[in-house]
């Protein structure tokens, strides 16, 4: 009977120390990101039957497990998701409606400049100082519009090097995650208990991945395998996968993510697939809010070039010169999509500017029809020959012909503001005069004045600066919108958070109680050792 009581003391010990260690991990992890409290799970040993009854022999620790609620998990990961793409893409649009915004670098200042020397020359159409002065805005006003236009260059650049820096923290975090896929299944075959430590920081890799791009997680056993875009593997049980940069088929300039295949082909990734996370807010910024605002900027250049020029072109300067260009513009830009396998090269001019819109245009051939989509809002032309006009643009065949299955980009207006500029220098040759040899004639010059006030973009219902404004709104409002969605998923990923932390996180309070109770624990069952050992001390008196 001593013999017994020794034993089920000796089991209580190991038990009470159990508990203390895994207290004290608990409070020594207290701080660590991901960390999930542990807990002692005991059961009692099997009793021993002597006849009169079943007679107890101590207590088995079952196993030490951590405390996660896989449900709040994932309200964790998905609010981070969500915030951070949020985050990304208010951090990017914030530049552009900071340049827009800006007196010294906006444009409406140096148009309304620009057409206040067109004002002085039309009062005094025969005085050089103030021919002088207009042509001085206008190369202004050129500035402007190519200031803005590099700067726009710049913010893309800059998207190019992050998108790069995502896509490593991506590839390194998938590595990571199937390493621990690989360490876990090992631990758990070995001892056929979890490891808990190791489940933690896998949480805490997925939690870091979902900060990067939006995740689905499917459990397969002890592993996580790992989906991202349409479904696009990035882990499967011990193995990860691995994501590229890689410039784009139709614009070289575009930093593009593909997926490496096993066979060691890259599969090209649609943006509008890989949501979430910084990267998914990074890819958004591109198509919703930056190529736009370069698209309309070039509108607003190209239009303001077109009409100024065609009335121009029909006045006379003070040297009776007429036919004069005074702006130029960027061109239509036509990308060739890398893999096409024919040899067609596809011109693009621009018909009319009023009826420019701010989208980009996918052109395609199936081998009897061209289809044109215009990617703001995926509407379809679908057309037999060229030459063929849409929406202010006309397309031709230039050369060669076109293949089965190959297809083009179209950006009408990407280039407008960076081409734009003056082509004239001679003050003599600005066309104020409405009829020729006429040298105080000013009714050119009033007609080209009244452009500024007149609706000349958007199929007549647009002033160059009811256009640009447009865009600055447009950016504005954007921003605002982010930033009350990035505060109110700040706040969700905060609430989520804390009811995972109550759940599962360490609370040092709690912990301090379960110290001092192992630590009781502890005594009593050294106390019963005590016990046992002097009724076997009586028992060998007896002996004697």
């Amino acid at each position: 009977m001593a013999t017994s009581i020794l034993s089920i003391g000796q089991s209580a010990l190991a038990a009470a120390q159990v508990g203390i260690n895994t207290t004290g991990h608990n409070i020594a992890n207290a701080a660590t990101p991901g960390y999930n409290r542990q807990i002692v799970v005991q059961g009692a040993a099997q009793a021993q039957n002597f006849g009169f009854g079943f007679l107890g022999q101590g207590v088995d620790v079952t196993s030490i497990t951590r405390v996660y609620n896989e449900f709040l998990g994932n309200q964790v990961q998905s609010a981070q998701t969500t915030l951070s793409g949020l985050d990304s893409y208010y951090s990017q649009i914030q530049q552009i409606e900071s340049l827009l915004a800006d007196p010294t670098t906006g444009l409406s200042a140096a148009m309304d400049e620009f057409f206040a020397g067109l004002q002085d020359v039309s009062t005094n159409p025969t005085s050089i100082p103030a021919r002088e002065t207009a042509l001085s805005t206008a190369e202004s006003l050129a500035t402007s519009f190519q200031s803005l236009s590099g700067y726009f260059e710049d913010i893309e650049r800059s998207l190019n090097g992050q998108i790069q820096a995502s896509v490593s923290d991506i590839n390194t975090l998938g590595s990571q995650i199937a390493q621990l896929n690989d360490a876990i299944g090992k631990a758990e075959r070995a001892s056929g208990q979890p490891p808990n430590d190791l489940l933690d920081q896998r949480d805490q890799l997925l939690l870091e991945l979902n900060k990067q791009i939006k995740v689905t997680v499917v459990e397969q056993g002890s592993e996580y395998n790992v989906f991202i875009g349409n479904g696009q593997p990035l882990v499967v049980g011990t193995t990860a996968s691995t994501l590229a940069v890689v410039a784009s088929a139709t614009n070289p300039e575009k930093t593009e993510v593909a997926f490496l295949a096993s066979n060691g082909s890259l599969i090209p990734l649609a943006g509008s697939a890989l949501t979430g996370g910084e990267l998914g807010g990074l890819l958004d910024f591109r198509t919703q809010s930056l190529e736009p605002a370069q698209n309309e900027l070039g509108r607003v250049a190209i239009g303001l070039a077109d009409t100024f020029n065609t009335l121009h072109q029909s006045g006379y300067g003070l040297d009776g010169s007429t036919g004069n260009v005074f702006f130029t513009a960027g061109v239509p830009e036509v990308g060739e999509d890398g893999n096409n396998a024919g040899n067609a090269v596809i011109g693009a001019v621009i018909s009319s500017s009023s009826a420019l819109t701010t989208s980009d245009y996918k052109l395609q051939y199936d081998g009897a029809n061209y289809t044109v989509t215009r990617l703001s809002d995926n509407t379809v032309t679908t057309f037999a020959g060229f030459p063929q006009t849409i929406d202010g643009v006309t397309l031709d065949l230039a050369s060669g012909a076109a293949a089965a299955g190959d297809s083009f980009l179209i950006r009408p207006t990407v280039n407008g503001a960076s081409g734009f500029g003056v082509a004239i220098t001679d003050p003599a040759k600005l066309a104020a005069a409405s009829v020729s040899g006429s040298v105080g004639d000013n009714g050119n010059a009033l007609l080209l004045t009244g452009l500024q006030t007149s609706q000349t973009l958007g199929n007549g219902t647009l002033t160059y600066q009811d256009a640009y404004s447009q865009l600055v709104s447009q950016v504005a409002n954007k921003t605002r919108e982010l930033e009350v969605s990035s505060s109110v998923a700040s706040m969700m990923l905060t609430e989520a958070t804390a009811t995972l932390q109550s759940e599962s996180g360490v609370n040092l309070d709690e912990e301090a109680a379960n110290l001092l109770r192992y630590q009781q624990a502890y005594q009593a069952a050294g106390k019963m050792m005590q016990i046992a050992s002097e009724l076997f001390d009586v028992l060998l008196s007896i002996g004697r």
